[in-house]
């Protein structure tokens, strides 16, 4: 995947991943809503 890079205010460019079930998410699927992102990181395990 390219890097991209942002400036302050710049509107993030849309992407797909696929979840933990293998379904496809993208950006645009919450394009609106209030969003909550929870990082959990998994070097400490």
């Amino acid at each position: 995947m390219a890097r991209v890079e942002l400036s302050v205010n710049t509107q993030a460019p849309d992407f797909a991943l696929a979840d933990y079930t293998g379904q496809s998410v993208s950006l645009s699927d919450y394009k609106g809503k209030k969003n909550i992102l929870v990082v959990f990181n998994r070097g400490f395990l």
